[in-house]
């Protein structure tokens, strides 16, 4: 048998310690668990395991993420359901993956129920959670909206994750409470309000984009949205730390294609909550939305390979950065709060930036 290379062991023992993570924060919940025996369980030495994780909690997400990224796809959905056709089998989706009265001490049940307190009890958590958030509410919003024009409907979509959310936590804490097809109902009907949804035509503050010119030769990366393999061409590159994730927006309201590329300071721990986040929502749209009517929209977790080939070689929570590419070069960049927009509506190559 032909030895391993040290990258197949890593990836080989990495695994290892995921299944046994998996199995350990299933019989005994993330507060129980113990390394040591993570470590037993997948044969390797507790530095072998906090070499692959910074941390429990960073274990933990990323056992989480896996499991969700590797989730069955679905068949595909019905082609052109109405929009609140769509948004009510998103929220059943949702439901159907809840624990029933009967399998609340499940272990998958148990797998799940710290995901909340562990992101709220700390702030190096809890503010990249609610950018991540907003980040659900824009994929679900801008799918909608392929299916009712006209309208913003983002503000529709925090209102269902709103709902459907707190099912989550409600069936946790209570176990049978409320009726599943009550909530499909209430979520559905929410597109039917006035939820004053306004989208301005450009950020209050914004940065100006100056041309590039630079080659653009970005490596391979993972569309978190399709699970695909994918290089980043023309259009418009958002490399976005996790405390700015939702300002792709901006782009993609000003007609851009675009690939948002997610960045983190900690990537041990917060790039497999990214990922979770991603995957969960990405899990119930595919059984609403069929992919032909979502938008022109990739999203990529990036450990600093993409940021670099976009030029930014350091990378924060608070990282801005956009670039325009045309015809394999970058055409235009932009740094700070609104670069977004700024490289999604200009200048075009050849023009004065103004500054």
């Amino acid at each position: 048998m032909a030895r391993l290379s040290r990258a197949e062991t890593q990836e080989r023992n990495r695994a290892k310690v995921l299944a046994a993570a998996r199995d350990e924060f299933a019989r005994r919940g993330f507060r129980e668990a113990k390394i040591d025996v993570i470590a037993e369980r997948a044969e390797l030495t507790r530095g072998a395991v906090y070499s692959n994780f910074p941390g429990k909690r960073a274990l933990y997400f990323a056992v989480l993420a896996d499991l969700a990224e590797r989730a069955p796809r679905p068949a595909a959905p019905p082609p052109d359901p109405g929009a609140a056709e769509a948004l009510a089998a998103f929220a059943r989706a949702w439901i159907a993956r809840l624990p029933l009265a009967t399998d609340s001490d499940s272990e998958d049940a148990r797998l799940a129920r710290d995901l909340l307190p562990e992101i709220l009890a700390d702030e190096h958590t809890r503010r990249p959670f609610a950018q991540l958030m907003r980040v659900e509410a824009i994929l679900l919003g801008l799918a909608l909206e392929r299916l009712r024009p006209g309208r913003r409907l983002v503000r529709v979509a925090e209102a269902a994750l709103t709902t459907l959310h707190g099912a989550s936590q409600l069936a946790a804490a209570a176990p049978g409470f409320g009726e599943p097809f009550h909530l499909v109902t209430a979520c559905a009907a929410l597109l039917d309000l006035d939820l004053s949804d306004d989208w301005p035509a450009a950020p209050p503050i914004t940065t100006q984009a100056r041309p590039d010119g630079r080659h653009w030769d970005p490596p391979a990366a993972t569309d978190l949205l399709t699970g695909d393999t994918i290089r980043p061409g023309d259009g418009v590159v958002a490399v976005l730390g996790l405390h700015r994730a939702a300002a792709f927006e901006e782009a993609v309201r000003a007609g851009a294609d675009v690939t948002a590329v997610l960045v983190t300071s900690d990537p041990g721990e917060l790039a497999p909550l990214a990922r979770l986040a991603v995957a969960d929502l990405r899990t119930c749209l595919d059984q609403a939305i069929a992919p032909a009517p979502r938008p022109r929209l990739r999203i990529v977790c990036d450990t600093g390979e993409l940021a670099a080939a976009a030029g930014v070689t350091a990378v924060s929570d608070a990282t801005e950065t956009a670039i325009r590419v045309e015809s394999g070069r970058i055409a235009t960049r932009a740094e700070g709060f609104g670069a977004c927009h700024a490289v999604a509506v200009g200048p075009k190559p050849g023009r004065s930036s103004g500054g």
